[in-house]
């Protein structure tokens, strides 16, 4: 697998160890971005489509394409992006030598991997509109057993982008981080239909909103632009355990 870093987020100074994702190529060889050990982490504050990718080259067959740029969330709430050394950086040794398997998910440093289940590999949908977050959730939602999944229409009316059997989510495709004001919006939605929520964001969480959160169990997740779900509390941990199973 990559190999394992420490950096420093810039907004709180905490220390992470993180791993680059591991992700295959068109003609199956494993690659990794290559963060740049000592380059400087920056904090995203606005989001850009452009500034997510980083073009890297395959040692293998020598195919350039675009791949996410390595980030993490912080616990202090700011999202964190590292440099990468480029296309000259990438090497087979670097990425691992065995392919991870097909359309299984990459678990970012510092969080354990869900507990054994008889679910398939999730398969993500690539993030590059807000349609596709959409999507992207939707997809995450049904793979976590939760049957009905669907668009919920209108959203001016409540805020509620997804519905399915007692369930509510909103997903957040912007660039800056999720508010306050959303999360506990989604709360009271979930407290008046009887239903299970979840949150999905591009851009993380405001501080205050992780806090608000975590006192309201409700399960927040993250998106990278490959649209792989991450969860970002406990209450995301404890639904990606119990599935629909989870009382709200």
């Amino acid at each position: 697998m990559a190999e394992s870093v420490l950096v420093r987020c810039p907004a709180c100074g905490q220390e992470h160890r993180y791993t680059a994702p591991t992700f295959p190529c068109a003609c199956g060889a494993p690659l990794a971005p290559p963060v740049l050990v000592g380059g400087m982490p920056v904090e995203v504050l606005h989001r850009s489509w452009d500034d997510s990718w980083v073009r890297l080259r395959c040692p293998d067959c020598g195919r350039a394409d675009h791949w996410p740029q390595p980030e993490f969330d912080c616990a202090c709430g700011a999202l964190v992006r590292l440099p990468v050394n480029g296309e000259s950086g990438l090497t087979a040794e670097d990425a691992g030598a065995l392919p991870p398997r097909p359309g299984s998910a990459p678990v970012p440093a510092g969080q354990a991997p869900p507990p054994p289940t008889d679910r398939p590999p999730f398969r993500p949908v690539t993030i590059r509109t807000a349609r596709d977050a959409l999507t992207a959730a939707a997809q995450y939602l049904k793979w976590l057993g939760f049957a009905g999944v669907r668009l919920a229409g209108d959203r001016s009316a409540n805020g509620i982008d997804l519905r399915g059997d007692r369930l509510v989510a909103q997903v957040d495709p912007t660039t800056l981080p999720t508010p306050l004001r959303d999360v506990e919006c989604l709360w009271l939605n979930c407290a008046h239909e009887d239903a299970t929520g979840a949150f999905f964001s591009l851009a993380g969480y405001a501080h205050n909103a992780r806090l608000r959160a975590d006192q309201l169990r409700v399960p927040l997740f993250v998106m990278d632009l490959t649209g792989t779900p991450q969860p970002v509390n406990d209450a995301a941990d404890d639904l990606i355990r119990r599935g629909p199973a989870l009382n709200p």
